[in-house]
């Protein structure tokens, strides 16, 4: 099965690092025009190597900077994307991050940050998104109107003791998701969540750098590898083609079988 998605445009948020990169590099390689989205200045550098990368392959795309917590650039993002390209057909919500402390020693400020990126962002991407595939209306791109792939986690079921901000974030994404996906599929709209396990990227170095800690980590998954950003990029393909239209408000955990919770194969 050979998927294309040629000329269906695709913003990717936080796509400068990480599974954003598997991302973004699939969609791009499947036939996509993609955005690549970064946050601050800090990040351009690391994102227009990206977009050099999928030119290169004969990719088309360009880059835009957007913190995704803010509503002005959210808009601001989708209006250059529609004044660009005529319109987004796809939208990976993406963008994310951690801030971990044990709950008593949490600040609002934790809390609030991570909030408003894992959740509030995709909140405002998915509003402006589906603003845009309802006033474009259907075309030859898709049978689909639009598709939205937010990228969850294992913990939006499983619990993450010291880190209540992001397992929170990622919990309520999933009934964000559903919510939608039953508000908006009579529009033929679909929205679905991607919940990555563990997977090689900067954000867990620590969890993979070293042999104790990589032995550690494999004792919670059954299939006994690290995950790759391309395997993410892979599945996001899958949803955002044709091949999966009859899948919406779908949670799809991809995760080497992590949450079977290997830790309780001998009985705990």
């Amino acid at each position: 099965m050979e998927i294309k998605l040629n000329g269906q445009v695709a913003i990717v948020t936080g796509s400068s690092s990480g599974i954003g990169e598997g991302i973004v590099k699939s969609l791009a390689a499947s036939g996509a025009i993609v955005i690549v989205n970064h946050s601050s200045e800090h990040s351009k550098e690391a994102a227009q190597i990206i977009l050099d990368d999928i030119i290169a392959k004969g990719g088309q795309g360009m880059l835009v900077q957007c913190d995704v917590s803010k509503e002005d650039e959210v808009q601001a993002m989708f209006q250059k994307t529609i004044d660009t390209y005529g319109t987004v057909d796809i939208l990976v919500n993406n963008a994310g991050l951690q801030q971990d402390a044990k709950f008593i020693d949490m600040t609002l400020a934790q809390w609030q940050k991570v909030i408003d990126v894992n959740l509030t962002g995709q909140f405002l991407c998915a509003r402006e998104a589906i603003r845009e595939f309802l006033k474009r209306g259907m075309n030859d791109k898709s049978i689909s109107l639009g598709k939205i792939i937010n990228i969850s986690s294992v913990h939006e079921s499983i619990p993450w003791a010291g880190h209540a901000n992001y397992a929170s974030s990622k919990g309520a994404l999933r009934m964000l998701m559903q919510t939608l996906a039953q508000e908006y599929g009579k529009d033929k709209i679909r929205i679905n969540n991607i919940c990555p396990g563990a997977i090689q990227t900067p954000i867990n170095k620590s969890a993979w750098d070293n042999e104790a800690s990589f032995n550690a980590l494999m004792t919670l998954i059954p299939y006994n590898r690290i995950g790759k950003a391309e395997d993410i990029g892979n599945l996001a393909v899958f949803l955002a083609s044709d091949f999966s239209d009859y899948i919406t408000g779908a949670s799809i955990y991809i995760d080497g079988g992590m949450s079977s919770l290997e830790s309780f194969a001998d009985n705990g």
